[in-house]
C-alpha cells in the first residue's frame, strides 16, 4: 500500500486493510469519480473552481454534493467515516478527509457511479493503492469492505440484483487529490460540447475525453415515471428541448435557480438509468468500451 502524508489517513487505511480479503485489483482497473460539471462551487462554475484549486475537494471542504448534505460533525458522512475508519478522521481538519468515487471494475464509459454525474475525472493507478471501498454505499451501513491488495466486493456486487444506479462500489480516496498528478483524463458527457463547461474543461492540466452522451424523449420519460415519480417525469417534460433531456439541460435548468436541485436529481436519475449510452452499465452488460477522444485532447 503506498505512503500517504496524514498520520489519519494511514490509520484509515491500515483500519480498513484489516477487514478486508480477496484478490488484488486487477492493475489498469480505475478508480472514477463522477460529477456534474456545471454545477456551482462557492458561487463559481465548478470547473472555473477546480482550476483555481488544482485539488478535488470532499463534500467537507466544499459544501456540496450530489447525494446528501451531511458532512459536518454529528452529521450522517461524520458518522460514517467515524464508523468506516475506526475514528481515524473523527478530528481531522476537513482538507484531510477522503474524496469519494467508485471502482470502475465493469470499465463503463460513464464511470462507475453515474448515479452522482454524468462525467468523471478517471484517476490515475496510483490513487488506487490509497484507497479503501464497501459495498454497498457508505450511505447504507455497509459491512463488506475491501483494498487494493483484498478486494472480495466485486464478486459482491456482481452477484447483486440491484437498480442500476446503486451496485456500485464505493471509493475512498485518502490523501490529495491533485489533478495534474492523479487525474489521467476528465470524461464528459457529449451534451456539453461547444458549451462554456467545455471551454473550463480546456483550462484544467487533464486530457479531455467524451463518452457518447445520456439522452432520453419526453416519451420515455413518461414511460418511467413509476422510478422515481410522476412529478418529476412532468418537470423533465417543462424541460425539455425538441422532445429531448440531457444533462447540459438539466444543469441549464438548476442555474436558473427555479427548480429545487433535489427535484431535477430525480431527473437525473431517470435520465442515467433509463437514457444512457451504450457502455454505460445503466444500459448493457459491462466490457470495455472506448471512449471518444477530443481532436485536440
Amino acid at each position: 500500500m503506498s505512503p500517504v502524508g496524514s498520520a489519519r489517513a494511514r490509520a484509515a487505511l491500515n483500519h480498513v486493510a484489516a477487514v478486508s480479503e480477496g484478490p488484488a485489483v486487477a492493475p489498469d482497473v480505475r478508480v472514477t469519480l463522477n460529477f456534474h460539471p456545471d454545477r456551482l462551487a462557492r458561487g463559481l462554475p465548478l470547473l472555473e473552481a477546480l482550476a483555481q484549486d488544482g485539488v478535488y475537494h470532499s463534500q467537507f471542504v466544499t459544501g456540496t454534493s450530489n447525494g446528501g448534505l451531511t458532512a459536518h460533525p454529528g452529521g450522517d458522512r461524520w458518522r460514517w467515516e467515524s464508523r468506516i475508519f475506526g475514528g481515524a478522521y473523527d478530528d481531522a481538519d476537513p482538507h484531510e478527509r477522503p474524496v469519494y468515487g467508485a471502482l470502475n471494475f465493469r470499465r463503463q464509459v460513464v464511470g462507475a457511479a453515474p448515479r452522482f454525474g454524468s462525467s468523471h475525472f478517471r484517476l490515475t493507478g496510483e490513487p488506487l493503492t490509497r484507497a479503501t471501498f464497501c459495498y454497498p454505499d457508505s450511505a447504507a451501513e455497509p459491512v463488506h469492505f475491501g483494498v487494493a491488495a483484498g478486494m472480495s466486493l466485486i464478486a459482491l456486487a456482481e452477484a447483486d440484483e440491484q437498480d442500476p444506479l446503486d451496485d456500485y462500489i464505493e471509493a475512498q480516496v485518502h490523501g490529495r487529490v491533485d489533478l495534474a498528478r492523479h487525474v489521467e483524463a476528465l470524461v464528459l458527457d457529449a451534451s456539453y460540447r461547444d458549451t462554456p463547461v467545455e471551454a473550463a474543461a480546456r483550462l484544467l492540466p487533464v486530457p479531455v475525453e467524451w463518452h457518447p452522451g445520456y439522452r432520453i424523449t419526453v416519451a420515455a420519460l413518461y414511460d418511467h415515471a413509476d422510478y422515481r415519480g410522476q412529478e418529476y417525469a412532468d418537470l423533465g417534460a417543462s424541460i425539455a428541448e425538441d422532445g429531448l433531456v440531457d444533462p447540459r439541460i438539466i444543469g441549464d435548468a438548476a442555474r436558473t435557480g427555479r427548480y429545487e436541485l433535489q427535484h431535477l436529481k430525480m431527473v437525473w436519475h431517470t435520465l442515467a438509468r433509463f437514457g444512457a449510452p451504450e457502455g454505460a452499465g445503466t444500459a448493457c452488460s459491462g466490457g470495455r468500451t472506448s471512449v471518444l477522444r477530443s481532436p485536440s485532447a
